[in-house]
């Protein structure tokens, strides 16, 4: 049985969209842009051709056109307008990003490849991840607490962006290796598995010659003990997205020194939305916070 969705409420299109339920309905009377359809029980949904429509009609009207004029073009004129525009390449991301929504609410593996190909060819990797990819995943982890979305449509889109920086990786395996003596480890710690910017990250390194090693998600820190055996000096890099809970940060990170930095010459770099918790003065030495990707990847251009 195909379960794609297909029916979308008001505030569906809202947290979708970004335009208000109460403008989105006066657009509707006023204009008529919208035809909502209406259950057995008479509550108001609307399809995927009204998404689609949004969609365009906000990304329209976020460059300057003026809703009377969208209203008036048919929606063959608005599709028209829509690949003008995002075919200058300052808008070509807010486009992209309305396209990967849509390719992930209706599970569309092929608008995805078509999106994602359409911005690979303007522009270098780097600059499709920050400018288009993370964007995306910051929206859609507001959609994924408004229950706009659910675990399946995250997954979804997840997977593709991660088969997008394997691939890049797998581009860059042979490049020469940098005389840097440090190896980096990226690791989750237990419970963790958001791994996309950790990807990101080691792709960054590894096109740049350094020597990496990726642990991937839910490593105990017990784990990371072995790897002293085998390298002396190491970069830890993590990513904390849920786990540690913010209680038990402070208490994570003493272990993790104790455990792998202390008397070593070790260090560990962290990012994601619970480093927001941490107790700045309580962060051992060897250890560094970054509050985004773009920070840590700028530190990186300051390595030799």
């Amino acid at each position: 049985m195909n379960n794609i969705k297909t029916e979308f409420s008001i505030k569906d299109l809202e947290n979708l969209s970004g335009i208000k339920a109460h403008t989105i309905r006066i657009w509707e009377k006023r204009y008529n842009l919208f035809q909502p359809k209406r259950t057995d029980t008479n509550i108001r949904y609307y399809a995927t051709e009204s998404l689609q429509k949004i969609l365009n009609v906000a990304f329209l009207n976020n460059n300057g056109y003026k809703i009377s004029k969208i209203s008036s073009l048919k929606n063959e004129d608005i599709l028209k307008l829509v690949k003008e525009i995002s075919s200058n390449e300052l808008q070509a991301e807010n486009h992209a990003v309305n396209s990967f929504k849509l390719a992930m609410l209706t599970f569309d593996q092929h608008l995805f490849s078509k999106t994602y190909n359409e911005l690979i060819s303007k522009k270098p990797f780097k600059e499709v991840f920050f400018d288009a990819f993370i964007p995306l995943l910051n929206e859609i982890g507001l959609l994924w607490q408004t229950e706009t979305i659910t675990p399946a449509h995250e997954n979804f889109i997840s997977t593709r962006i991660k088969q997008k920086i394997l691939l890049n990786i797998e581009k860059t395996q042979d490049v020469e290796k940098n005389n840097y003596k440090k190896t980096f480890v990226f690791f989750l710690p237990e419970n963790e598995i958001h791994d996309i910017g950790l990807l990101f990250i080691n792709y960054k390194l590894i096109n740049r010659g350094f020597n990496t090693l990726f642990l991937g998600q839910s490593i105990p820190t017990d784990c990371l003990i072995d790897l002293l055996k085998f390298y002396d000096e190491i970069i830890f890099i993590s990513y904390f997205t849920v786990k540690p809970l913010k209680e038990e940060i402070d208490d994570y990170l003493v272990d993790f020194y104790n455990k792998l930095l202390k008397d070593k010459d070790n260090e560990l770099w962290v990012l994601g939305y619970m480093v927001k918790y941490l107790n700045m003065h309580a962060i051992p030495n060897k250890m560094t916070s970054f509050s985004s990707i773009k920070e840590l990847v700028n530190k990186l251009g300051n390595l030799s």
